[in-house]
């Protein structure tokens, strides 16, 4: 890494509770870095305990980007973040510090390191009725009038893939965009970056219990009023998706009772942590270090320091 001309960037992912914001501090202060939050509920302003924010101590230590960027009621989205981070890197690069990606939402991690492709969606109907002509017209049938919509596409796809080509037309039908150029849109991080991604894992038990613990804590630090202030506004669709939203509605409307609403966002965060989990097991380019309540984040900070060659 240290050879390589193109800038670094580093990042920490993991399940809620693992322990990334106070580990992720720890990097930042060692390796003159700046934090980009990766992390789809951190972007709202008065959701600090709802989200697990960092404190405002944490923040004044080390800075961070994408916090307490949007109102409840705005709605954020993969390609927003995405766009936002991309910015945010370049300016943590111009003052000669190193980006540091921390969070928990796999699918914006993978959308900044692997790209995002924005197709505008699929419609089985035309897909239907392209693979008909096809199949009554000829393969090349189809393929002349990809050649003559986006040259650029028919270049690389075989007259006889029809998976393709109709994939070609479809996209150019619903969006009035080139593939080709679409496709341009997918660029990820190792065409401009060198980076590493590493994750924090713990035992599964201990690590429930950590989240056990941390609703606890929240509930101890006013998490129900934050959310009840919440609530009392309008919400964005993605603010809604809020672990915690949901369970204290149904008890603010006597649905259930507070203890009963406390187990369900526990169950519910375990579960929560079990999908993020199966989703960062699939991406082979994690490295994972394993923690431990004997270990803290200063020697965990500096074992992902040395493992990054920084």
């Amino acid at each position: 890494m240290k050879n390589s001309k193109k800038p670094f960037v580093l990042f920490l992912v993991g399940p809620t509770a693992s322990g990334k914001t106070a580990v992720a501090i720890e990097i930042a202060k060692k390796i003159n870095g700046e934090i980009i939050s990766a992390d789809s509920m951190q972007v709202y302003r008065g959701m600090d305990i709802l989200s697990a924010k960092p404190s405002m101590e944490e923040q004044k230590a080390v800075a961070h980007h994408l916090i307490d960027i949007l109102e409840p009621n705005e709605d954020y989205s993969v390609a927003i973040f995405r766009q936002k981070a991309l910015e945010a890197i370049e300016n943590i690069l111009s003052r000669g510090k190193i980006p540091l990606i921390v969070g928990g939402t796999g699918l914006y991690v993978k959308a900044l390191t692997k790209g995002l492709f924005s197709d505008n969606g699929k419609d089985e109907q035309l897909r239907k009725e392209l693979t008909q002509e096809s199949k009554h017209k000829g393969n090349l049938h189809l393929y002349a009038r990809l050649q003559s919509v986006d040259p650029q596409a028919a270049k690389k796809i075989h007259h006889n893939d029809m998976r393709r080509v109709i994939r070609a037309l479809e996209v150019f039908e619903i969006s009035s965009r080139k593939i080709s150029e679409l496709k341009t849109e997918i660029e990820g991080l190792d065409e401009k970056y060198d980076f590493k991604i590493f994750g924090i894992e713990r035992e599964r038990r201990e690590l429930y219990q950590r989240i056990e613990q941390r609703v606890d804590q929240m509930f101890e630090a006013g998490f129900l009023d934050e959310v009840k202030n919440l609530l009392s506004k309008e919400l964005s669709p993605t603010a809604k998706q809020a672990l915690g939203i949901k369970q204290i509605s149904e008890y603010l409307e006597a649905k259930c009772g507070l203890d009963f609403a406390k187990k369900t966002i526990k169950r519910d965060s375990r579960r929560f942590a079990k999908r993020q989990l199966t989703w960062f097991r699939q991406d082979k380019d994690i490295i994972w270090t394993l923690a431990g309540e004997e270990t803290s984040p200063q020697e965990i900070a500096e074992k992902i320091i040395s493992l990054a060659s920084l």
